[in-house]
């Protein structure tokens, strides 16, 4: 009864902010966006042969079935939006690492008009990323037998591939100020979505045919049930920092600040490293891939025999793609805990929290300021982002397990970094929209957060909530 009650109160809870007239507005504009993403994602592009496209998925995408899952499927497809929306991720990824190594970068993100500018950068730097992702896309189409046309008709490709990532960006930017969440977020959510209901009718095809028993289906509804709790719990969870808010005196009276909590996230870097970590993991068995080229074979086969060739290649694909064997699966792991960490020592800068603290004369109890602050922040952050890593490297991984567990092989969205997003953007979603009916009059009670800082620290600018603000913070918003 208790599980009912509790289930009552979540389902009141999301269904009173669609009373308030500019939350459903803002929600039928999403939706209508969704609908001209879907039919943007079936304008196919000439030259392209898709059966032969078909047969390469089927032998292993390497890093394009990554990029494939960015593209909601575009790619697979040889639809205008296969480069999906990564060229605008990546480019906002490169201009956060560049304010770290660029003093002038740095400054430029303290006020808005600089922020508008980096937004500019950014959009340039996405067209070009998205030329030159293209280019190579379609010289490796070319080389495999999916593309076969001519010099004119390539650059024709390559500028309505880039094409279709500005218009995807573009697209997020009118959902992000006109509708509810973030754009680039939402895009990637309808992606990932649109391919579930050809997921679900295969397995219910299989279960009707007897080839997979309600044994395994419910096994495998369990797995999915119990990894979306286990992410809202990680994505929710965090270590509370008391801090007392400092005091000032007015003439011959003495004023204290508000005290309140400075939220560290167990898992502050959101899905951002899974996103590196299977790039890294992927990237030689796309190189190997490539000199599996019965040309390139033969060349470097002149000097080191092309049995020892086809024997590198072979061991490269074996080692470096995730769930091909035990070894890749724990080297994939390994990479998603370094990049957990090195992200979110990029997010939460514990060295500029300290300087704010102590600039606003806020303290925290029985830590002196400075130096000292910034030893305790980060040993902090250092103990609780290793729970979040190994939950991180757990949920991508999981994916890799749970076909051969179950014996379902129909539906994926089962772990790693597809149901991270999904679920990451389902939980900021529904927060921007309670954000949105409070702000229009209603009144609810909220899900649990605490956004009470101190004057001068700017906690949502250090500290990343889940998935949805990683992406978010990786669209350079």
């Amino acid at each position: 009864m208790k599980i009912v009650e509790i289930a009552k109160e979540n389902f009141q809870r999301l269904r009173q902010p669609l009373d308030v007239q500019d939350v459903r507005k803002r929600i039928r504009f999403v939706f209508l966006m969704f609908g001209v993403y879907v039919i943007a994602a079936h304008v196919p592009l000439p030259g392209l042969d898709k059966e032969q496209m078909e047969r390469f998925f089927q032998g292993g995408g390497g890093l394009l079935e990554f990029l494939n899952l960015f593209a909601g499927g575009s790619l697979k497809r040889l639809s205008v939006l296969a480069l999906g929306i990564m060229p605008y991720i990546n480019a906002s990824i490169i201009f956060q690492l560049l304010a770290i190594a660029i003093p002038s970068i740095e400054k430029l993100q303290e006020d808005s008009d600089g922020r508008r500018k980096i937004a500019t950068y950014t959009r340039y730097l996405t067209v070009g990323l998205a030329l030159l992702q293209a280019a190579g896309m379609t010289t490796y189409f070319k080389q495999v037998g999916v593309f076969q046309a001519g010099p004119g008709m390539q650059l024709f490709v390559i500028m309505s591939m880039a094409a279709g990532t500005a218009f995807l960006f573009w697209l997020g930017e009118q959902i992000t100020a006109n509708g509810i969440g973030q754009g680039v977020s939402l895009i990637i959510f309808a992606g990932i979505m649109t391919g579930m209901p050809a997921q679900l009718m295969k397995t219910l095809q299989l279960l009707q045919g007897g080839e997979v028993s309600y044994l395994q289906v419910a096994l495998l509804v369990v797995i999915f049930v119990l990894m979306v709790m286990g992410i809202v719990y990680v994505q929710q969870a965090a270590r509370k920092i008391f801090v007392q808010g400092g005091s000032k005196v007015v003439g011959h009276r003495k004023y204290s600040s508000q005290s309140w909590w400075l939220p560290l996230k167990v898992n502050t870097a959101g899905v951002i490293p899974i996103i590196f970590a299977v790039s890294v993991a992927l990237f030689p068995a796309t190189i190997a891939q490539f000199m599996g080229n019965e040309a390139v074979v033969t060349f470097f086969g002149k000097f080191l025999g092309e049995d020892n060739i086809r024997s590198l290649i072979f061991w490269v694909l074996e080692f470096s793609r995730p769930g091909a064997n035990h070894l890749a699966s724990a080297f994939y792991f390994i990479l998603v805990v370094v990049f957990t960490y090195f992200y979110t020592a990029v997010v939460f800068d514990v060295k500029k929290i300290a300087k704010n603290l102590r600039e606003s004369g806020s303290v925290i109890p029985g830590i002196r300021s400075g130096e000292e602050t910034e030893r305790y922040l980060d040993r902090i952050l250092t103990r609780i982002t290793l729970a979040g890593a190994i939950f991180l490297g757990f949920v991508a991984i999981v994916q890799y397990y749970v076909g051969p567990i179950t014996g379902v092989r129909t539906f994926t969205l089962v772990g790693g970094t597809s149901l991270l997003i999904v679920v990451g953007v389902a939980l900021d979603t529904i927060e921007r929209m309670e954000d949105r009916a409070e702000k229009f009059g209603y009144e609810g009670k909220r899900i649990v957060r605490d956004k009470r800082a101190a004057p001068g620290v700017s906690v949502e600018g250090e500290v990343a909530r889940g998935p949805g603000r990683a992406l978010r913070r990786a669209s350079g918003e």
